[in-house]
C-alpha cells in the first residue's frame, strides 16, 4: 500500500474513532447541548469529508476520456454546493440555540485532527526510515 492510500485510510478510520469517543465523552461529560454541538459538528465534518472522497475518486475514475476542465468543474461545483449547505446547517444549529458553538467547533476539528495525526504518523515513519 503506497502512502497517499495507507493516509487516506488511517484518516478515514480515525475520523469514525474520534467520531465515537469524543461524542460518547461529551455525552458523560458536560451539558446536553456542548455535547449536541460535538456530535453534529463531527457528524458534519465526517461526512462531508467522505462525500468529497467519494466525489475526486469517481471523478478520478471518468478522467481518462474527459477534458480535466470539465471534470475541475464538477468536482468544485459539488464542493461548493456542500459547503454552502454546511453553512446553512451551522447557522440554523447556532441561531436556533441547538447546540453550543464551542461543543460545534470541536465536533468541527475531528477531520484536522485526523489529518494531523496522519501527517505525524507518516513523518516519524520517514524519520526513523531513514535514520535507520
Amino acid at each position: 500500500m503506497d502512502i497517499h492510500q495507507r493516509i487516506i485510510k488511517f484518516v478515514t478510520t480515525s475520523n469514525w474513532f474520534l467520531f465515537v469517543v469524543g461524542t460518547l465523552l461529551g455525552f458523560i461529560n458536560t451539558p446536553m447541548p456542548f455535547a449536541m454541538g460535538i456530535l453534529t459538528g463531527s457528524l458534519l465534518v465526517t461526512l462531508n469529508f467522505h462525500l468529497l472522497r467519494h466525489t475526486l475518486y469517481k471523478a478520478m475514475a471518468t478522467a481518462s476520456g474527459k477534458p480535466a476542465r470539465s471534470i475541475l468543474g464538477v468536482v468544485l461545483i459539488k464542493y461548493y454546493i456542500r459547503f454552502a449547505i454546511s453553512g446553512i446547517v451551522i447557522f440554523a444549529l447556532i441561531k436556533g440555540n441547538i447546540v453550543d458553538p464551542l461543543g460545534l467547533i470541536m465536533g468541527l476539528s475531528v477531520v484536522v485532527v485526523s489529518i494531523m495525526a496522519a501527517t505525524t504518523l507518516e513523518l516519524t515513519r520517514l524519520i526513523f526510515k531513514e535514520a535507520v
